[in-house]
């Protein structure tokens, strides 16, 4: 019973050429295109959706990170992959020096590692805090 339901709202309402699973039906009498074709487009329909709910915002995520990375300048304060903040002293290519600290501590990355600019400056917050 609860097969047959599944049958319907899956394949339509006449489930009489799945005679494999409903144990009825003959596949030679016609009419049974409608459940082959629903078959054959289910795997497609997934594909799509796939592409709608992942790939696509990926997409626009990897855009806003590239244009991101190519915005720096000298100046900015970021906060790297590691989680470690400080100001960009300078950009050569894809090297950036970070200047870290109250005691200005510079430190070599890669451009890939800013994970993003920060508004406020964090590291001028925190030096009260690391002083003893």
């Amino acid at each position: 019973m609860v097969l047959n339901y599944v049958q319907s709202v899956f394949y339509g309402a006449d489930t009489s050429c799945l005679s494999g699973l409903s144990g009825g039906g003959d596949s030679a009498a016609g009419g049974c295109a409608g459940g082959s074709m629903m078959t054959m487009l289910l795997p497609l329909l997934m594909v799509v959706v796939l592409l709608v709910v992942m790939i696509i915002p990926q997409r626009r995520r990897d855009k806003k990170v590239k244009d991101m990375l190519s915005s720096l300048k000298q100046g900015d304060r970021v906060r790297t992959i590691g989680g470690i903040y400080g100001t960009i002293s300078s950009i050569k290519d894809d090297v950036i020096v970070l200047s870290v600290g109250p005691d200005k501590v510079k430190l070599v990355f890669a451009r890939g590692a800013i994970s993003q600019v920060e508004d406020a400056g964090v590291e001028n917050t925190m030096s009260e805090e690391i002083k003893d």
